[in-house]
């Protein structure tokens, strides 16, 4: 099944262009001029995208509204058409994720609509479900619970299973099972998502290792009947790093709450860390915080930085790949190990200026490396 758009605006030249350009990267449009006939659009079909020319706010804020209220496109990607820079606010206010401006061009369109389109099939994939029959562990330490039981679908964020309706544990559990054909062992802590009077009971994975989740994702893709390919990663360009957070130069940055995986190389040395978008600057760039989750995983970020400052002029080789958009109610420090040696200013930097324009922001990035000595750099920023 292909993806999906609806593009609801009435300028016959932005359609022509949105038209060839979805086209072009395999995305299927149903065109509304009318809002009411989008909204019932809305709550008929399933769409990946809501496209819709902003020319009129208020009305542009009730379609977004109705495609969030409908169950099947409550996550599907908004992409607003904004009238001029002004609007960025307003767009992302009302619940956009990506902003194009007017006059839409082709090639900027398609640069923008990559993106989306990398964040649409994640978003529709991470949420698909395979069944299949695994035999997995569940152990709790703190009540001694142990019992081996068998799944009946699997996902990238879960499973299900069938639990003797005796004596079932609570959770949360440590899950462990291994992936046919592949020998990799998974283990991952598991809460209960949802259950049912007869016994099943829905896992939802927490703290998957990235490695894992890269594993586990592979052997989905490979054993899906309905496999679709995950567009290739993105190449940016790293300005500054901390042990808590990055900015990077991206000419179609993902949106704020996008959950993404950065791949860094520089020499010998590599980083594979999962992180989250705090803050985005159409066309320009966007501002990442690491989600380590343990010390470990900070000393990997540590031991990249001291690399990256020991390589010199090496330019570092960088990669995005979106994993998801993170829930609206998850915050940006729940995830992050606290830098134990003070606070990040690129955090802090992300935290309090976000809603500056990318110029002004820029600006406020530039004096933070300013102030800095080289010999703080591993412990607050290091620009490249």
């Amino acid at each position: 099944m292909g993806l999906k758009a609806l593009v609801l605006c009435s300028d016959e030249k932005i359609v022509r262009v949105l038209r060839r350009v979805l086209s072009d990267l395999e995305i299927a449009i149903e065109h509304s001029t009318d809002p009411d006939g989008a909204i019932r659009q809305l709550t008929r079909q399933r769409f990946e995208a809501v496209i819709i020319d902003c020319t009129d706010l208020k009305t542009a804020t009730v379609v977004l509204k109705s495609a969030r209220s409908a169950p099947a496109n409550k996550r599907a990607i908004a992409v607003a058409i904004m009238d001029g820079h002004n609007g960025l606010r307003s767009a992302f206010d009302m619940g956009a994720h990506f902003v194009l401006y007017k006059p839409v061009s082709s090639e900027r369109a398609k640069s923008s609509f990559r993106a989306a389109r990398a964040l649409m099939k994640r978003e529709r994939r991470r949420n698909s479900r395979l069944a299949v029959e695994l035999p997995i562990t569940l152990t709790n330490a703190s009540t001694g619970f142990m019992q081996q039981v068998t799944t009946t679908d699997l996902s990238e964020g879960g499973l299900a299973v069938q639990l003797s309706k005796r004596g079932t544990d609570p959770g949360p559990w440590r899950v462990t099972f291994t992936l046919p054909g592949s020998g990799r062992v998974i283990e991952v802590s598991g809460e209960a998502a949802w259950q049912n009077p007869g016994g099943q009971v829905g896992i939802r994975f927490a703290n998957l290792q990235v490695d894992m989740a890269h594993d586990l994702r592979a052997w989905l893709n490979r054993n899906s009947p309905e496999s679709e390919k995950d567009d290739p990663p993105v190449r940016s360009k790293l300005t500054d790093l901390s042990l808590g957070g990055c900015y990077l130069e991206i000419a179609s940055p993902f949106p704020v709450r996008t959950r993404i995986v950065l791949s860094m190389r520089v020499a010998e040395h590599e980083l594979r860390v999962e992180g989250v978008v705090r803050v985005m600057h159409p066309e320009v760039g966007m501002g990442v915080e690491l989600t380590q989750k343990t010390a470990e995983q900070r000393h990997h970020v540590e031991k990249f930085i001291h690399a990256l400052m020991a390589a010199g002029a090496a330019i570092p080789e960088l990669l995005v790949e979106p994993e998801g958009l993170e829930g609206e109610a998850t915050g940006a420090h729940d995830i992050a190990v606290p830098n134990a040696e003070g606070e990040d200013p690129l955090l802090d930097l992300f935290q309090q200026k976000a809603s500056l324009s990318a110029e002004l922001f820029l600006n406020e990035l530039r004096k933070q490396r300013r102030s800095h000595h080289p010999e703080a750099a591993e412990e607050t920023i290091l620009p490249v």
